[in-house]
């Protein structure tokens, strides 16, 4: 099955990356600044949102701490931005801010309902509504972060459409296993991995080193749900 919602979804980050590329000596700091509220206070809805849709709520725990553990036991965070920074070495930029762009887009556009909820759906129904509205709304992202990070953003397509399109691909082929908790649970998990309060710089929590709660509240759902 072609992930077309995922192809789409790539294509909007790439056009809205070039245009923050250009505005980026263009655009003043206050207006970056409230941009990043804004997207911060937007992102944090949404991952309560996506956390009040929890049915288990301590099958949610249970993956968020220990996919946190496995997390910084493997260093996520560090071999992500390694691989950043080699991908920055391959094609040869300048950009000082590049790993950070690249890292900072593709958790926004990776962790999140719409990401997971989207996929799911046109893996299972064929339907691509979610994650082309999805699009619109990283393509408009995707030209502040740009003009903050530079090319970085761009290239954060490549995660995009690697994960959303692996999930939209297994969702067609083990749809019989997503049941509405399964979904519900995942949906929850991430939305507790929101980046919103990064973005708000309240604090910095390390979500590359959570990212395996994914992974282990769909074995836990099965398991116990």
């Amino acid at each position: 099955m072609l992930p077309v919602g995922s192809i789409v979804n790539a294509l909007a980050i790439v056009g809205g990356s070039l245009i923050g590329c250009w505005l980026q000596s263009r655009f003043p700091d206050r207006i970056r600044t409230i941009v990043f509220q804004g997207l911060g206070l937007c992102v944090l809805l949404i991952g309560i949102q996506m956390a009040l849709k929890v049915e288990n709520i301590l099958i949610v725990i249970f993956a968020v701490l220990l996919g946190g553990i496995t997390g910084e036991l493997l260093r996520l965070d560090t071999l992500f931005a390694r691989l950043g920074d080699r991908f920055k070495r391959l094609i040869k930029s300048d950009n000082a801010k590049f790993t950070d762009g690249l890292i900072t887009a593709s958790l926004i556009y990776c962790i999140g309902a719409m990401a997971i909820v989207g996929s799911l759906e046109e893996g299972i129904t064929g339907n691509a509504t979610v994650l082309f509205t999805k699009a619109i709304l990283d393509g408009f992202a995707s030209v502040a972060l740009a003009a903050t990070y530079g090319s970085g953003v761009l290239f954060s397509f490549i995660p995009v459409l690697v994960y959303q399109g692996a999930m939209t691909i297994g969702a067609s082929f083990f749809q019989q296993y997503f049941s509405p908790m399964m979904i519900s649970q995942v949906t929850a998990c991430g939305g507790l991995l929101g980046i919103g309060i990064n973005l708000l710089e309240l604090t910095e929590i390390r979500l590359a080193n959570l990212l395996p709660a994914l992974a282990y509240v769909v074995v836990f759902t099965a398991l116990f749900g």
